[in-house]
This record gives C-alpha cells, sequence and structure tokens, in this order.
C-alpha cells in the first residue's frame, strides 16, 4: 500500500483531499498540518519521513497572505522557499514524488495569451517571488516532482474569496469590485481530484514536470463577484472598478489566465467549466 503525505492537510486543498480518501482504499493517506509535522522544523520532518516509509508528498503548505508577504517577508520565504527546498531532498532521499502546489502570481500579468509552462515567470510582489524561489528549488532538486501552478483558490473548506462575496453580499447593498484582472477561478476540489489522477499515474516513472491546472474560462473578479450574488439571489448590487481604485499592498497580475492544455493532454483529464464548478460548490455550501 503507498502512502501519501498530504501536508497543510487544514487549508482548502488538503480538506478537500480529505473528502477524497474514502475512494482510494488502496492508497494509505497521511493528513498533517503545523500540529502534526513542522516543517520547518527539518530534523523534525527528516525523522517523519524514515519512520512513515513516504511514497508520495503532496504539499498544500504555504504561506498565502499576498499583502501580508509584503512586509513578513522572512516567514513567507521559509514556507514558500526554505520549507519547499528541504521537502524536495527529503523526497530525493527518500525516493518520493513530490507534488508541490504553486500560483499564477509567478507572472506578472502583462500576457495577452494564456500563459504556458514554458513563459518565463516575472513575478510582480514578494509573495510570486518566494512562490517562484519554491518552485525553482524543486527544479533543482533531484527529486521526482510534479509543480502545479493554480489560480484563484476557492473551497467549502477555508477562507476564500467566494465566502468573502456570500458574506459582504448579505450584509450589504452593494460592493465595488475590480474589474480589470482577469483570471481563471479553481474549485479546489477539482485540482484535488486531478491531484489524484496524476499521483496514480506517474507511477515509478522518473518525472520533473511543471502543470497548469485552473478551472476553463475566463472571467474578471467582477465577474466573479456578480455571478456567486446571482446564483445566491442576494440583493447586493456589484460595481466595476478599476485595481487604481482599490489599492493593495502586493501588485497583482492583470491577466493570469493559465493554458491548461498539457495537463489535458498528458493526464486525458476533463476540465469543469468555471460557473459549472461555481454553483457544485455553493451547493454543498447549504
Amino acid at each position: 500500500m503507498k502512502n501519501i503525505l498530504v501536508t497543510g492537510s487544514n487549508g482548502q486543498l488538503g480538506s478537500e483531499l480529505k473528502e477524497l480518501k474514502s475512494q482510494y482504499e488502496s492508497l494509505n493517506f497521511i493528513f498533517t498540518d503545523v500540529d502534526e509535522l513542522d516543517l520547518t522544523d527539518f530534523s523534525a520532518v527528516n525523522m517523519f519521513f524514515k519512520n512513515n516509509n513516504i511514497d508520495v508528498c503532496v504539499n498544500c503548505a504555504a504561506y498565502t497572505a499576498v499583502d501580508q508577504a509584503e512586509d513578513d517577508n522572512d516567514l513567507a520565504m521559509m514556507l514558500n522557499y526554505e520549507v519547499v527546498e528541504h521537502l524536495a531532498e527529503v523526497c530525493y532521499n527518500y525516493n518520493t514524488l513530490f507534488v508541490h502546489i504553486s500560483t499564477d502570481y509567478v507572472f506578472d500579468g502583462k500576457n495577452y495569451k494564456p500563459y504556458v509552462e514554458t513563459d518565463i515567470p516575472v513575478p510582480n510582489s514578494f509573495y510570486g517571488r518566494s512562490k517562484l524561489d519554491g518552485e525553482e528549488a524543486v527544479m533543482n532538486s533531484s527529486c521526482n516532482s510534479v509543480i502545479i501552478r493554480t489560480s484563484w483558490l476557492y473551497s467549502v473548506f477555508g477562507n476564500n474569496f467566494v465566502k468573502t462575496m456570500l458574506k459582504l453580499g448579505s450584509e450589504r447593498d452593494n460592493l465595488n469590485v475590480v474589474a480589470d484582472q482577469v483570471g481563471t477561478p479553481t474549485n479546489a476540489a477539482d485540482l484535488a481530484k486531478v491531484i489524484m489522477v496524476i499521483i496514480n499515474n506517474v507511477e515509478n516513472i522518473s518525472i520533473k514536470e511543471v502543470y497548469h491546472y485552473s478551472n476553463e474560462g475566463v472571467i474578471s473578479w467582477y465577474d466573479f463577484a456578480k455571478s456567486i450574488m446571482d446564483i445566491r439571489n442576494l440583493d447586493c448590487s456589484i460595481a466595476a472598478i478599476e485595481s487604481k481604485d482599490f489599492p493593495a499592498k502586493a501588485a497583482r497580475p492583470f491577466y493570469s489566465v493559465l493554458n491548461k492544455s498539457k495537463i489535458k493532454n498528458d493526464f486525458k483529464v476533463d476540465i469543469p467549466y468555471w460557473l459549472d464548478s461555481l454553483k457544485l460548490m455553493l451547493d454543498r455550501l447549504k
């Protein structure tokens, strides 16, 4: 029986992987968060791998407070780079497949067509920089690895844009949402399913790949917010504004649409349309 370690398992993606556990009786899942395994304690991580015979490590742990990272440089770099570098080293030492989750924020958002995996990353925030450093640590290591860049992640678990809009939409009559940042939402439940497809299809082979995954379609944050209100019949008017009218400490990519041809071709996955996945998530929340 293969042992699958999921780090950061209390977050959105880790929680969705827990939901899938019962569908994979031939796999032994080990779900950890900071209380079970402090990834910044490198000796503890080494001992954990030694004692548990880990076949696959899915790293869902990350520092994701984008604006806070501009000030909290050390912790962001520790969790998004140094921890990742060490995990890659340990995965190599124990012949473990390393599945690492990254972000569209490694790009500056100045593209005019969906980003492919070979486009040169140019982050424009410290968060994006720290995530790119983590990617490069994995790619420079000798471990078998799959890096998955995703975007605009949301779930029935944790805190995210959808839940924030539902809360504000029930409390306010109107909201301003930026309309000049374009990308694609990703239901973490869909990403979790694809991760399991990958795990089941790269067994015992040498691999070092980067893949892009989000739901299908292209929208702005304004479109996303308006759809949430419409589906839930919330009487909250959404006004479209420009990013300059909603100042944030960290710069966001204006265009971060990800091209998903590679993951579709390599793993024969069907990717749901963002609106369909949003409706399913909102149904689960009821």
